[in-house]
């Protein structure tokens, strides 16, 4: 998917740096991070989730800027790898997709920057069609059908000209998503990334908003990113793999249970955001 995706965007000279090292904490030092991660967001009121394309790795979609990613291997020359098609896939997120949408994520609560493959947009009245495939194109173009929403007191179908919501380099991020994921960050006490190296702006930036207004900001990545300093009171990295740090459950007899969530009162606001790597 991130193949077909990169192929049909616009040749585009500044990709980022691509193919940083990989670091990898030990495992004892990540266990203790994934608890400590683990206590922030149940002590957290408004937690935001900011992914890129390095969650869907382990599945194995390539990212974008790692060390076998699209962009890297196309700098040397070479043609990106991948060991299954997205047909066969687990659902475990990756940029323009659709898996947070398949996932059964409310829409309302959900920012997808960067646009999503499988849904296409009425230039008209607004309305959103999910497709069960691919769209067919990319840029904000029209994929050849019509709107069918029916007009005030159902007369007629609105008839507007579909599009698919594909951003390519230089295109405006939407609205919508932009102006949810800028309150939701601004409003968050916590704001974590999941597998995105942060150098895509605005998007990359959205999660300074949380740390600008008193909130923490955790990082958990593979790479470096642009955002990792010194400010161990409000930023916190992790790095491991992001689908297994997701799915595993520390189990140190050295460190204690987060609270419970009976003991924390109601379930926490969560909202998420696509921000690719």
């Amino acid at each position: 998917m991130s193949v077909n995706y990169a192929a049909g965007l616009s040749p585009y000279a500044d990709k980022g740096k691509c193919g940083l090292p990989e670091i990898f904490d030990p495992p004892e030092e990540l266990e203790q991070k994934v608890w400590e991660l683990a206590r922030l967001v149940w002590r957290s009121s408004n937690v935001v989730f900011h992914t890129g394309a390095g969650i869907s790795t382990a599945s194995g979609i390539p990212d974008f800027r790692g060390p076998h990613g699209v962009w890297t291997m196309e700098e040397r020359g070479l043609a990106p790898k991948f060991d299954t098609t997205f047909e066969s896939a687990r659902p475990t997120r990756q940029n323009v997709d659709g898996l947070h949408v398949r996932s059964g994520f409310p829409r309302n609560k959900l920012a997808e920057l960067h646009g999503n493959m499988f849904i296409e947009e009425c230039a008209k009245c607004k309305t959103q069609y999910v497709r069960d495939t691919v769209v067919g194109t990319m840029g904000l173009k029209a994929t050849g059908r019509l709107c069918t929403v029916a007009k005030a007191r159902g007369l007629r179908a609105c008839r507007g000209e579909l599009r698919d919501t594909i951003l390519d380099w230089e295109d405006s991020l939407p609205e919508r998503d932009l102006a949810l994921a800028d309150e939701a960050s601004r409003s968050a006490d916590l704001s974590i990334t999941l597998g995105t190296s942060l150098q895509i702006r605005p998007s990359g930036n959205l999660p300074l908003a949380t740390k600008r207004r008193g909130g923490r900001l955790v990082i958990v990545n593979l790479q470096p990113t642009k955002h990792e300093d010194k400010d161990e009171d409000s930023t916190a990295q992790l790095n491991g793999s992001t689908p297994a740090r997701s799915k595993s459950e520390p189990r140190s007899p050295r460190m204690e249970r987060p609270d419970s969530p009976a003991s924390c009162g109601p379930p926490k606001r969560l909202k998420a955001e696509a921000v690719p790597s």
